[in-house]
């Protein structure tokens, strides 16, 4: 059996840092493999491509999360003690109430929720010579999950909200001050997450039933128990930050609709504007890759994962791969059209199945949040002035330059706005 390719480079992290979201495909290309070995911060790293990666990486358990990322993202993305780095029947029970929350009615509800604090947010677009849409969508996402999912916030706490889960965010992909500045703001919010957790449990704060904070503030784990109040924090923030994360995504289809404007036709149609939503979270670069390490050993392509193993699965490629996805660098919304919803070959947030893997449970929240997002758009009246719109591939996570101008905001009839806002 043929060994897997070994880079030459005594250490690839410069070369990461550099090539960012195609690292791992401009090798796999330049050794003709799928997967290939080097070192990555002095550690041997195993990296992977495709759809039959994915399978490997999310197809039972194989992998854990636990030791997988570097403790400067991991302490912004998930933190210890979180539903990810969890593994077997632990993993399983606690998945069932993030997915619980994510039920279709909750999903109508969240969407709502965003619907009505755009028409607040853009009452005051018209009167400002220009509008930096993803700073706007941020807002609007965080002050609407904080709603949906139970917690009450004045406009003083919103904006700081927004500000700490964005760093979080913006600050995982890097070394250095920004990265930094994300640490010192996440224990920020995790402090006021960990109060809100004692004062639900405490009977200091009305959270209503079925809201994300009431869920994790008394869910119990297999002993019985409730969480520790840092783990019921951390989880929190788990529902919380996702959700503002789908700014990017929706900043992206506002530049979709600009580059593309030929897709806005048929977009009021619901299965059209799925198809440009798929390929919008196809197309633009959200995370670049995941990592995991081998639970139970396993051979594949040639060579032996042992246990332990550290391996890099490559989303950003996974989408991009020519044997899966035709013309994969050209934006084709009508490609999705006639996709068989394949739990592998499209990995965006992950792959495999939701309750029994690893995939995000707010997958389908993305996907409705950018839908009604997109008819919202379709309902504004707005010029894109000239502005740097180029998406850097090695910044993680990357993000058009400008991050996205439009002006003058006319709405195009308040009727339009109001239908748009109930999602008609």
């Amino acid at each position: 059996m043929p060994q897997i390719p070994r880079d030459r480079s005594p250490d690839s992290t410069l070369a990461l840092l550099r090539d960012g979201y195609r690292f791992i495909s401009k090798r796999c290309a330049r050794h003709r493999s799928d997967v290939f070995e080097t070192r990555l911060m002095l550690r041997k790293a195993v990296c992977m491509l495709g759809a039959d990666a994915a399978r490997i990486f999310y197809d039972g358990d194989r992998f854990t999360r636990k030791g997988a990322m570097p403790a400067t993202t991991l302490m912004l993305l998930q933190d210890k003690g979180s539903v990810q780095l969890l593994d077997g029947e632990a993993h399983r029970r606690r998945k069932l109430t993030f997915m619980a929350l994510l039920s279709p009615a909750a999903l109508r509800q969240l969407v709502d929720a965003m619907r009505d604090e755009w028409r607040i947010c853009a009452e005051t677009w018209d009167d400002r010579e220009a509008v930096v849409l993803f700073d706007e969508l941020e807002h609007i996402l965080c002050r609407a999950v904080c709603r949906w999912a139970g917690i009450r916030l004045t406009d003083q706490d919103a904006r700081r909200r927004t500000r700490e889960l964005s760093a979080m965010i913006n600050g995982a992909g890097s070394v250095g001050p920004r990265n930094w500045r994300a640490q010192f703001l996440r224990a920020s919010s995790e402090r006021w997450a960990r109060q809100l957790i004692r004062d639900v449990r405490g009977g200091e704060a009305d959270s209503p039933e079925g809201g994300a904070l009431h869920a994790i503030a008394w869910h119990r784990e297999g002993d019985g128990g409730l969480l520790d109040p840092k783990t019921a924090a951390v989880e929190l923030l788990n529902v919380l930050r996702p959700a503002v994360a789908v700014a990017r995504f929706v900043t992206f289809a506002a530049l979709a609709l600009h580059e593309h404007p030929e897709c806005r036709e048929g977009l009021h149609d619901d299965e059209c504007l799925e198809r440009f939503v798929q390929e919008v979270r196809r197309f633009y670069p959200f995370f670049p890759f995941i990592a995991g390490r081998v639970r139970k050993e396993f051979d594949w392509r040639g060579g032996h994962f042992a246990a332990g193993t550290w391996v890099l699965l490559d989303l950003y490629g996974t989408d991009h791969d020519a044997r899966i996805w035709q013309e994969p660098e050209a934006f084709r919304p009508e490609r999705f059209r006639h996709w068989n919803g394949d739990a592998f070959d499209f990995i965006p947030q992950g792959g495999g199945d939701f309750y029994a893997g690893h995939r995000c449970p707010g997958e389908p929240a993305t996907i409705e949040l950018m839908k009604a997002a997109v008819r919202l758009l379709l309902a504004l009246d707005y010029e894109v002035p000239e502005q740097d719109l180029r998406i850097a591939l090695s910044r993680m996570p990357a993000l058009p330059r400008s991050r996205f101008v439009i002006r003058p905001v006319r709405r195009s009839g308040d009727g339009r706005v109001r239908a748009a806002a109930r999602g008609v």
